[in-house]
């Protein structure tokens, strides 16, 4: 089958006088009185012998509109030369940014090879401690280091508010006991992990730890309730409004706590997810994530997955103050490293979504060493050997390049193992080499690969955010919410709680406690939810309707009789602070009105003697 060639002429388009003119016939000046009697045309051309009168048109105007094109450009290449001129005998005055070309693009980078003499680098001093850890304090303390009476006090007030907004006949009441029983509710919940917050209240499936400190009811209202900010103060309409004023106070909080949290040598950037399908502009879809959906945070971890800084990615990363503009990815991580002390030669880790040949420069400049996989497009002028050729060098095959700026050096490594993996270092090498176990197919057996030293200590530091998620995810606190910033809310709580236990087991370790003495994860949260609950709570079971202090009643009523002595008010006696019980040497009356006992047992703070024996407790009768 015979196919036409493409004309590569481009095409030409007729108006509609010009297609009459060229399909019109021409005159007849055929003369017969003409000398010339030969056949033979003086014009014939065999070439146009089978061609058309609307071909041969065509053919004509296309080459006028060559013509005409050639005029043009040497037109304008002439307003060019004296432009150019013009511009040279006299400055411009345009504020108009000339047009980048190739030419004025900068040269890429020098990348050149490193041999095996120059490859090993000097290690790494670090040139900051940990401070020692001497006391040993409880889990619910460690915790109140992070979520302490002031963020507490904040939900409080802000949660009574909102209820007043939206209803003003229906207060919430919430105080901050009754807001660490909630927390602590939370937790146990967590633990427990039933499929529906409900079924902790239900007959078939009751929980007493839970169901006996709170109503189901009153869950549910505080639940419905809780807010951080006032809304009044918010407009949604606003295009520069903070899309999390509704967690501000929250974010900003935790973020001065966790910088406080001294920081180890090795550190690494990277992103979590926490898992939300509901309606959200905050919400992303990551397809190669395990929760494909949900808010996405940047976090700054150490190896064991302790948090010293976050941030809520919220659709717009803006640069650094003070930094130049490296890109969304590569801001993220001078964000991160702002709070990382500088000079002190603090290494830290990242993929090769983040990487880019400007951002080491710059942590070098702060003296923080980086090590990261990168994306070869992101680096100009590194060229290293293809996949196929590194395979038929042999598995474990590698190249080592580096380049140089401002005194600066960083070093870029290709491994080929089942596939190529690139690296770039401020502060690594590719020798010494280890080697790795795996699995060869053609063998069916174990080998061992030889590996460069900067991907083995990119393996060793790199998993830090991932660690805390799989930290998180153990016990992750699951009540549904249809409200976007309650999701950010329970997550903060278990990523507080998952940080108070990596301090805990931080300064257990230096103290150097055996493991056995060590609280798990389990335990410990199981602990701070204990305390919650149940420390400085009066955990009693009321029903009904409050009724008048029986004490005060049976006191006016043995006044009435004589004299008697008189006792602390009833808001005194119940506040559960500082009410221990005392030995003395006298023996006097029981000051319980119910009660006519001696008793040498004496209350310190109330300084009145009550019963506290096997047969009578007058001194819980007379506090609650």
């Amino acid at each position: 089958m015979n196919r036409s060639r493409r004309d590569p002429r481009p095409p030409v388009y007729l108006t509609s006088e010009e297609i009459e003119e060229c399909c019109m016939l021409p005159p007849d000046s055929s003369d017969d009185d003409s000398a010339d009697d030969s056949d033979v045309d003086p014009d014939y051309d065999p070439d146009l012998a089978h061609t058309n009168r609307l071909e041969r048109f065509m053919q004509s105007k296309y080459n006028n509109d060559e013509e005409m094109n050639s005029e043009e450009d040497n037109l304008a290449e002439i307003r060019n030369e004296t432009s150019s001129q013009a511009e040279e005998e006299e400055p411009s005055t345009s504020t108009q940014a000339p047009r980048k070309t190739n030419k004025d693009k900068p040269p890429p980078p020098l990348w050149t090879n490193v041999d095996a003499a120059e490859s090993v680098r000097e290690p790494v001093i670090w040139k900051d401690t940990l401070p020692e850890s001497t006391v040993r304090a409880s889990p619910i303390e460690y915790f109140k280091e992070f979520f302490d009476n002031s963020i507490l006090d904040r939900i409080v007030d802000q949660s009574n508010l909102f209820a007043i907004q939206k209803n003003p006949n229906k207060p919430l009441n919430l105080n901050r006991n009754e807001l660490e029983q909630y927390i602590g509710i939370c937790f146990a919940m967590s633990i427990f992990g039933l499929p529906r917050a409900r079924m902790y209240w239900a007959s078939l499936t009751r929980v007493p730890k839970v169901a006996d400190v709170m109503g189901r009811n009153r869950w549910i209202e505080i639940k419905n309730n809780l807010h951080l900010n006032d809304n009044t103060n918010y407009n949604p309409n606003d295009p520069e409004r903070d899309r999390l004023y509704k967690i501000r106070p929250m974010v900003d909080h935790l973020k001065e706590k966790f910088k406080m949290i001294s920081k180890e040598q090795h550190l690494c950037v990277d992103e979590q997810i926490v898992p939300y399908k509901g309606n959200s502009k905050l919400r992303q879809y990551n397809p190669k994530k395990p929760k494909k959906w949900g808010y996405k945070i940047f976090a700054l971890c150490d190896t064991k997955g302790l948090v010293y800084n976050f941030e809520i990615y919220c659709g717009k990363i803006q640069p650094v103050p003070g930094f130049p503009d490296l890109g969304a990815s590569s801001n993220i991580v001078l964000k991160m490293a702002n709070t990382i002390p500088r000079e002190k030669d603090y290494l830290l880790f990242f993929d090769n979504w983040f990487s880019s040949l400007p951002l080491f420069f710059e942590l070098s400049k702060l003296g923080i060493g980086g090590l990261s996989t990168i994306r070869t497009g992101r680096f100009p002028g590194l060229n290293f050997p293809k996949d196929k050729e590194m395979k038929a060098q042999g598995r474990g095959s590698f190249e080592e390049k580096k380049h140089e700026k401002d005194d600066i050096e960083v070093r870029a490594i290709k491994w080929f193992d089942n596939r190529g993996v690139t690296l770039v270092s401020t502060f690594e090498s590719a020798l010494p080499l280890t080697e790795v176990k795996r699995y060869d197919r053609k063998s069916s057996k174990e080998i061992f690969v030889p590996c460069p030293k900067a991907v083995v200590t990119y393996n060793k530091f790199k998993g830090g955010v991932d660690l805390l998620d799989g930290l998180i995810a153990y016990y992750r606190i699951k009540i549904k919410s249809k409200k976007w910033y309650l999701k950010f809310l329970f997550h903060f709580m278990d990523l507080t709680l998952v940080n108070s236990w990596l301090v805990y087991r931080r300064s257990c370790k230096e103290q150097k406690l055996t493991k056995k003495d060590i609280m798990d994860l389990l335990d410990f949260k199981s602990s701070v939810a204990e305390s919650l609950l149940k420390q400085r709570k009066n955990t009693e079971k009321k029903r009904g309707r409050p009724s008048a202090d029986q004490i005060d009643m049976q006191y006016n009523l043995k006044k009435k009789r004589g004299p008697a002595k008189p006792i602390p008010e009833p808001t005194t006696r119940r506040d559960e602070t500082s009410h221990w019980p005392q030995i003395t040497e006298d023996r006097q009356r029981c000051k319980n009105p119910q009660c006519k006992g001696i008793t040498v047992v004496k209350c310190i703070k109330c300084s009145v003697h009550l019963c506290l024996t096997k047969a009578r407790n007058c001194f819980t009768a007379f506090h609650t």
